[in-house]
Order: C-alpha cells, then sequence, then structure tokens
C-alpha cells in the first residue's frame, strides 16, 4: 500500500530573477559580476519538510518552468513562496495562482518584507494563509506539524479580517542542528560561476552581524549576534556537494565571515585537513583580515574575496556607520592581494548625504584600489532598513518611487542630487571602472578557457551598452 504523504512546493516565483536573500533582493538583470544564487533557503525549508515525512518539490521560476501546471500535476497540500521587496505584488500573483487552481492549499510567505509591510500584505492579499518573519525552519516545522496558529511564534496570520501576529521568534542558536540543504530537488548545473561558468553551490556558514549598516538588512534579518556553524559541520555540507553532486566551486555565505579569526582559521584548516580539493569565495570586512588569514584562506581554496568598502569618502562611511576607515580598506586590499586572492569590491552610490564631490571621491578611490571586480550600487532604502526610515522622515521618496529596479535604478532623491544624477553618477562610475585599457589588459591576461573570454565578453557588453 503507498503511503498517503502531503505535498509540498516550495517556490520562487515566476517574476523577475533575483537573489531573494532577504538582506540584498538584488534583481540580476541589471548587474555585471552577479549571477542567480540557488534558493539555498528553499532548500533548508525542503529538508525540514522531508524530515516530517512530505513529498518535497522546489522550483525556481525565474529561472523557467510552468507554475500553473506543476500546481495542477503535483497537486500540492501546502505553498512556500520567497517573496521579495522589489517584486512584491508579482511575487503574491502565485499565491493567488495557486489557491484558485488547489483551493484548499495552505499558502505560507517568507521574506524580509514581512519586517515592516506584514499588515498590508496579509490584509491585501487574502489568498495567502501565513506569513513568516525572521528564520523560517522551525516555524515552518510547526505549522506542517499543524499545532494551533495562535501557539505558533514568529508567523501573520488573519482572522475574522483582523490580521493577527503571534510574537517574534528567537533566532536558531545552534546552527548545526538544522539540516543540510535539500540539493537533490533542484537543478544545481543553473547555477555558476560567472567568470568560468562551474557550478557552484552556497553553503551558508553563519548569520548575523553586529555593525547595522544605515542601509543594510542583515541585522534586522539575521539579529546582531553572529551565529557560526562549526567548521566541522561545514566541511561535511562540502563533503557531501563535492561526492554526491560533483560541485567543487562554493560561496560561503555569511553576513559577515571573517569577524572571528580563531573560527576563520579554524575552518580554513578543517578544508585543508578534509583533502578536499575546492575553490570557495566569501565576504569580509575591511578591518578584520590580516596577511597570515589571507594566506590561510588562500591555501585552502579561497580565490575571491569581496568587501563593501561603500565609499571613497570618509565623511560618508562615518554617516552611514560602516566603522571603517579608507585606510582600513587600503590595508586589507593589499593584505588580499598579496596572498593572490582576487578582490571584488562593492560600493554604494546615492545615500542622502552623496554630492558630487563625495561620488567622485568614491569613483577614484574604486580606480586607486584597482580591484579585480567592482559594483556600483544605487542606494536602495529596502523596508525594515534604517535608511528605509530616514527617506520617510526627510521626504527622499517621489510619488512614483518604486524597487523595482532595486540597487540599478535609484528609489530616492538624495538632499543634494535627483535620482536621475544618482544614476548618471551610477553609470559613469561603472565605465570608467571597467573601461580603463591597464584594466583591460590585465583581465585579459588571466583569461584561462574559452567560458571565461564567452563570459568576459558578456560582461564587457552589458558595461558598454547598459541603458
Amino acid at each position: 500500500m503507498v503511503e498517503n504523504r502531503k505535498k509540498i512546493l516550495l517556490i520562487y516565483p515566476p517574476s523577475p530573477v533575483l537573489n531573494r536573500e532577504d538582506r540584498c533582493q538584488q534583481p540580476t538583470r541589471d548587474l555585471i559580476v552577479i549571477p542567480p544564487l540557488p534558493p539555498t533557503d528553499l532548500m533548508y525549508l525542503a529538508a525540514v519538510a522531508e524530515k516530517e515525512g512530505l513529498e518535497a518539490k522546489i522550483h525556481d521560476y525565474s529561472q523557467g518552468g510552468n507554475f500553473e501546471n506543476d500546481l495542477k500535476e503535483f497537486k500540492p497540500d501546502y505553498l512556500v513562496v520567497n517573496i521579495a521587496t522589489p517584486t512584491l505584488e508579482h511575487d503574491l500573483e502565485a499565491v493567488k495562482k495557486a489557491k484558485e487552481i488547489c483551493p484548499d492549499i495552505i499558502t505560507i510567505a517568507k521574506g524580509a518584507a514581512f519586517l515592516t509591510l506584514a499588515n498590508r500584505i496579509m490584509s491585501e492579499h487574502d489568498a495567502l494563509d501565513f506569513g513568516i518573519l525572521g528564520e523560517a525552519e522551525q516555524t515552518l516545522k510547526e505549522i506542517l506539524q499543524n499545532r494551533e496558529k495562535e501557539n505558533i511564534l514568529g508567523i501573520y496570520y488573519k482572522e475574522n479580517e483582523e490580521v493577527k501576529f503571534t510574537g517574534k521568534r528567537p533566532f536558531i542558536e545552534d546552527l548545526d542542528s538544522l539540516p543540510f540543504p535539500a540539493r537533490h530537488l533542484v537543478d544545481n548545473n543553473i547555477y555558476r560561476r560567472p567568470d568560468n561558468n562551474k557550478v557552484q553551490a552556497t553553503i551558508k556558514v553563519s548569520r548575523g552581524c553586529p555593525f547595522h549598516c544605515f542601509f543594510c538588512l542583515a541585522t534586522p534579518v539575521s539579529g546582531a549576534k553572529v551565529r557560526r556553524r562549526s567548521p566541522e559541520n561545514i566541511v561535511a555540507e562540502i563533503k557531501e556537494c563535492v561526492e554526491k553532486y560533483n560541485i567543487v566551486n562554493f560561496l560561503f555565505w555569511s553576513d559577515i565571515f571573517n569577524l572571528d579569526k580563531k573560527w576563520t582559521m579554524d575552518l580554513c584548516q578543517a578544508i585543508i585537513d578534509s583533502g578536499l580539493k575546492i575553490t570557495w569565495s566569501a565576504n569580509t570586512r575591511a578591518d578584520t583580515a590580516d596577511l597570515e588569514m589571507a594566506k590561510m584562506m588562500y591555501k585552502s581554496g579561497c580565490r575571491l574575496v569581496s568587501i563593501g568598502v561603500e565609499s571613497g569618502s570618509q565623511d560618508m562611511l562615518e554617516k552611514m556607520g560602516k566603522k571603517i576607515t579608507l585606510d582600513d580598506v587600503r590595508r586589507t586590499v593589499k593584505v588580499f592581494k598579496q596572498a593572490k586572492i582576487r578582490i571584488y569590491n562593492y560600493f554604494v552610490i546615492g545615500l542622502p548625504w552623496e554630492t558630487e564631490e563625495t561620488a567622485e571621491e568614491t569613483i577614484r578611490f574604486a580606480i586607486e584600489l584597482d580591484s579585480d571586480f567592482i559594483s556600483f550600487y544605487t542606494a536602495t532604502p529596502l523596508p525594515g532598513s534604517r535608511f528605509y526610515d530616514y527617506a520617510e522622515e526627510h521626504n527622499l521618496f517621489d510619488k512614483d518611487t518604486s524597487f523595482e529596479n532595486a540597487y540599478y535604478y535609484p528609489a530616492v532623491n538624495t538632499h543634494n542630487l535627483t535620482r536621475e544624477r544618482v544614476f548618471e553618477l551610477h553609470k559613469s562610475a561603472i565605465k570608467r571602472f571597467y573601461l580603463r585599457p591597464l584594466y583591460i589588459l590585465k583581465m585579459l591576461s588571466r583569461i584561462r578557457s574559452f567560458e571565461e573570454v564567452k563570459n568576459y565578453f558578456i560582461a564587457g557588453m552589458n558595461v558598454l551598452f547598459r541603458k
């Protein structure tokens, strides 16, 4: 007799392509060197569901597929949708469509939008049964266990047309207690490195950030305390990826990777001791790395670090609460160059205090650092950030403000510049960095395969002809 298991479908909805990590929510179509990331958050939730005995399916519909047909054929009992602020209404259309096709389905949404927009979302979208605030693994588990709604922390729901909230759920302290992401439920071949087109997995190594920068959602989403997985637990997941899925390229995802030097060194040593031949990348602050750490990272397979520089103006760095200096950045970039690790610097243009002068300082600083890759983002005050509250208080939003082009087309004016001018400065910054003859020669000299030629060509066309 075949067991009649309940079914759960977990999706990135058929909306524009985003990196749907709650702290970022980046549309990838307008960004250069930012590939779509796998739905690792859904893989965690699917693993939880499978442990509860459900049949789970994951689909990233931004990469293709027929959502309506899948609903009709799979007939899920539960739908979990990752929603994002830039595509909020698109995303919630999927919830409505699911209720039309499967009237008895229980619909669940998660995402950073619930930090500030929960009441509006639940009030305006009757097809949505639950909204999850915060880390979703334990919350989903209790929903699937059919517990009384009022006893499940971290959810929004409606009762007699009134939106109810059960209260915040504490963050998960022991991240080692989570099951490994259910990678067997996705096509891992879709998610590849932007330089050499090799399959890349995302491994979430820690959660939380103590710095709470003005524009960032990391602290509101994941808390101020950094909660790290043990090196042994991380290496076990890497080993599973290598042996089961033949994946040897990794992005170590964290809100802040190397704040704790001992943990960073221990992780690198554990990778070395495992004998696994992998390459990996991670983010880093500009004031937490030294040459000993950088060399150890390289020895264990690190080939790229991303650094949130943000601005070339010390005054701007202080206003945004970054707690670094320009000399910190110079020193860290030098350290990683000495260790032969490539560098990807992030900058943001268009925060409230931006002027022509500070933007020019940022562009010149980016060129001075001469890293391997950069992204110039336009400042985006996503709901839940301190930036959003400030923009509302100081009337920086236009009546036609939209988050649909987050990080590319500006969502707000500055005190000194219009959105249109910020956008022009943003485009100019990208061209001034990437179209330098010496930079082009440097990158061409490093190309080792046809795939790299093709990918650099596509990126170059994007720089030249972006609108």
